[in-house]
């Protein structure tokens, strides 16, 4: 399988996979922002998503993940602002 070399399909493959986290550990996602946690509540899936990332996607297109990183901000605590939270 070739790798994803274009700055727009590797945003595309982070939003699936951080969607796809999102979409099986909603209860993770809920307690993990109500208590300043979701990294720790996240951390297996989150390294298992950055890992298949990393194998599909050029090192030249994204560096240092910045996509993938992007993608959590957005979908995983952005989408999720209105749980009430210490954080915000």
């Amino acid at each position: 399988m070739a790798l994803i070399n274009t700055p727009e399909a590797a945003s595309r493959l982070a939003r699936t996979i951080i969607s796809d986290i999102a979409l099986y550990n909603r209860d993770k996602i809920l307690n993990g922002i109500r208590n300043d946690n979701i990294f720790d509540l996240l951390e297996k899936e989150l390294k298992e998503g950055l890992d298949l990332y990393m194998r599909r996607v050029s090192p030249e297109v994204d560096k240092k993940n910045s996509f993938y990183n992007r993608a959590i901000v957005d979908i995983l605590i952005k989408r999720n602002g209105d749980i009430k939270s210490g954080i915000w």
